[in-house]
């Protein structure tokens, strides 16, 4: 057993958890990782993370779907764990659009199961991604922990606020300390093949051309991978405490009378998408062929973090350029696909 304690990651052959990962196993921590590996996107590619994860001795996989109680509860049953960051999720909302009841399964039924298993087995600490996109429509830009988040457009924003809900009913109830992260447009190497960054280089490669839609007047705050697991993994040890400040006659949506905190974990740095774009061209030494769209049902035109609670609670902020997060992609991606 090592010494930090032993960490559950749902979702570990994804994304981010497979980053996260690798960060925390290094710091000495115990994972062990759980991922349902579902064909939403490419499975060779969760399966190459996975690959490279179980080379970690301090990792263990099973394959594990969250709506899955029984197994859930075996898992609790079996260890110990200081903390759980639950990553696995429905994801994308676009996607939601097509295919919602995929999200309620995921988003809530097996958040539901986590919740449950960590109460009955007395977590010391759940953090769970929430998403910038709970923002909806609000246009008060940045965007604040403290302001409201009631008016989501995508019914994936929606399973994110609901989450957040959850987890405060469960901190309140309970006792169980919860810490909620809303995303930023994560990008980087081994990143999803349903996001721009992939999509956009695969496309230019290949001479196809890409949508860019709301005629390229978006802005994204644009957020490193890195910087998403170096903030998760200073949160970890940060059990949120009640606020003895917080009011019922002007209730802070980011804290609680209950041990519970919201963060935004952002770039603080809206970007462009035409530059995002050109970026993309500069690194691949190739143009792009460029299909101009309207806004797609669910999208917003910009976002862009406010990291001041993050920043008061862990002393680091994410701040990866995305000429640097842009470039580490494209060596990724060439080398990973020989292109």
């Amino acid at each position: 057993m090592s010494s930090l304690g032993k960490i559950l990651i749902t979702g570990s052959a994804g994304f981010i958890g497979f980053h996260l990962t690798k960060k925390v196993t290094n710091l000495g921590y115990e994972v062990i990782g759980i991922d349902n590996m579902n064909d939403y996107y490419d499975v060779s590619l969760k399966q190459s993370r996975l690959d490279i994860l179980n080379k970690i001795p301090a990792f263990q996989f099973k394959q594990i779907d969250l709506a899955d109680q029984q197994s859930i509860n075996q898992l609790f049953a079996e260890h110990k764990f200081s903390c759980v960051v639950n990553l696995a999720a429905q994801a994308g909302v676009r996607y939601s659009i097509i295919n919602p009841h995929a999200y309620l399964q995921s988003n809530l039924h097996g958040f539901l199961n986590i919740l449950e298993a960590c109460r009955h087995n007395k977590t010391g600490h759940l953090i769970y991604a929430s998403s910038s996109s709970v923002y909806g429509a609000n246009r008060k830009m940045p965007f604040s922990v403290h302001h409201n988040v009631d008016h989501p457009i995508s019914l994936y924003a929606a399973s994110k606020k609901s989450n957040e809900l959850m987890a405060h009913t469960y901190s309140a109830l309970y006792g169980l300390p919860t810490t909620g992260l809303r995303f930023f447009t994560v990008y980087g190497p081994y990143g999803r093949p349903d996001m721009a960054l992939f999509l956009f280089t695969k496309a230019i490669l290949e001479g196809k051309p890409i949508d860019v839609y709301n005629n390229g007047k978006m802005k994204r705050d644009f957020t490193y991978v890195d910087d998403i697991v170096e903030s998760i993994s200073r949160l970890i040890p940060k059990i949120p405490k009640p606020d003895p400040n917080w009011s019922g006659m002007s209730p802070d949506p980011s804290s609680s009378f209950a041990p519970y905190r919201i963060y935004n974990i952002g770039n603080n740095k809206p970007e462009d998408l035409m530059r995002f774009i050109e970026i993309i061209e500069e690194k691949l030494g190739k143009k792009a062929v460029r299909n101009y769209m309207p806004i797609q049902d669910g999208d917003v035109p910009e976002t862009y973090a406010d990291v001041t609670d993050l920043m008061q609670e862990v002393d680091f902020k994410p701040s990866t350029p995305i000429e640097v997060g842009i470039g580490n992609f494209v060596d990724w991606y060439r080398e990973y696909y020989k292109v």
